[in-house]
């Protein structure tokens, strides 16, 4: 299970952190932009690592306090299910399927 969660998350942050580049470069160029829903919503999904990255490396968003403090808000939840479900993952599962 570890490395279906390991490649989903590295999926999820490229992608997060592709579309923050992008929407910066969109920014730049007077291009039509990606929604900030669509930049929470891939944030929310356990991107937000890749999000933080992005915003840190092209310097976007990081004004927006939906992003500067929603982002690590994001982050620290979505640390906090990844250590409850890598330590306890039958459990986890057993009560999901009830």
């Amino acid at each position: 299970m570890e490395i279906y969660l390991a490649g989903y998350l590295v999926a999820v942050n490229a992608v997060t952190f592709a579309l923050f580049g992008y929407d910066k470069y969109c920014a730049q160029h007077d291009m039509w932009r990606v929604r900030e829903s669509t930049l929470l919503i891939w944030s929310a999904v356990g991107g937000a690592l890749g999000a933080g990255i992005a915003m840190e490396v092209f310097r976007h968003k990081t004004l927006h306090l939906k992003f500067k403090f929603g982002v690590p808000l994001l982050l620290f939840v979505q640390i906090f299910l990844i250590g409850v479900l890598l330590t306890n993952p039958n459990h986890i599962v057993e009560r999901l399927l009830k």
